[in-house]
């Protein structure tokens, strides 16, 4: 692996670290197709997802992806015409039949809460915030927070989420649903592992069933859901909405917007 994520398996248990704390572990271009290989790739029963350093992940480098007016790389986008426009990472993830734990371990903002909605099971350290920012940026969220998000906190909820950008602390989430517990931060960890381990002793294929029949009946199509939200994305990011949003982002002052 390189500099961007770090992976350790014991027990059967895979560890994926994001590891770009000096960014928060914003997502750039080569951080996407690694944590698709691995998901991909992993022979471990568990996988284990947390960010190094003060936060779980600031979703895209905004500098790299959202602020640049280079076109991503041609294996990128070779990746997401094969699944149809859905991110490959996230079809990786939502497609995976081995189980998946999120350490929340600090802010997981835009396609940070994207990756801790794909998980499983969401274990979260006090200091951990979530906020679907799309919305400020003058975008569409992925399909996780289409698809995931309401099943978890119901429509009313997901909506004010995702048409104010709100961001919550580790105890509204758990009291909304969105994680299934909150833990001091020196024990996330311990008990995210906890958690995996529990699941690691059983049978694998009879948990991998169980991980499909879940996706089959309560999910939606996601590459359908990828293929919309793709498009929706594409064309928002050529408004002047949006390209305020990053710009104010970077020069750290509020946006103006004007509806086009």
């Amino acid at each position: 692996m390189s500099n961007v994520i770090r992976y350790g398996q014991q027990d059967h248990i895979g560890v994926i670290t994001l590891s770009r704390p000096e960014a928060m572990n914003s997502l750039t271009y080569q951080s996407y197709l690694e944590l698709e290989d691995l998901v991909r790739g992993t022979d471990a029963r568990v996988l284990v997802i947390t960010g190094e350093g003060r936060a779980f992940c600031a979703g895209d480098d905004v500098k790299q992806i959202l602020g640049s007016s280079q076109p991503a790389p041609e294996e990128f986008v070779e990746r997401a015409a094969r699944t149809g426009g859905l991110t490959p990472a996230a079809d990786a993830l939502l497609g995976t039949d081995v189980p998946v734990v999120a350490a929340v371990n600090g802010p997981a903002v835009g396609w940070g809460m994207e990756l801790a909605l794909m998980a499983d099971i969401r274990v979260a350290s006090e200091n951990a915030r979530f906020g679907e920012l799309f919305v400020i940026r003058g975008l569409c969220c992925d399909a996780p927070g289409l698809g995931r998000l309401a099943a978890l906190v119901g429509r009313e909820r997901a909506a004010e989420l995702l048409f104010t950008g709100e961001v919550i602390d580790a105890h509204t989430a758990l009291d909304i649903g969105l994680v299934s517990r909150v833990v001091p931060h020196e024990e996330l960890m311990s008990e995210a592992m906890a958690v995996a381990a529990k699941i690691a002793v059983n049978p694998p294929l009879a948990v991998q069933a169980l991980k499909a029949g879940l996706r089959r009946t309560v999910e939606p199509d996601w590459r359908d859901t990828g293929r919309w939200a793709s498009q929706q994305i594409g064309r928002l990011r050529k408004t002047e909405d949006s390209a305020e949003g990053v710009k104010a982002f970077l020069e750290k002052r509020k946006p103006r917007y004007v509806g086009r």
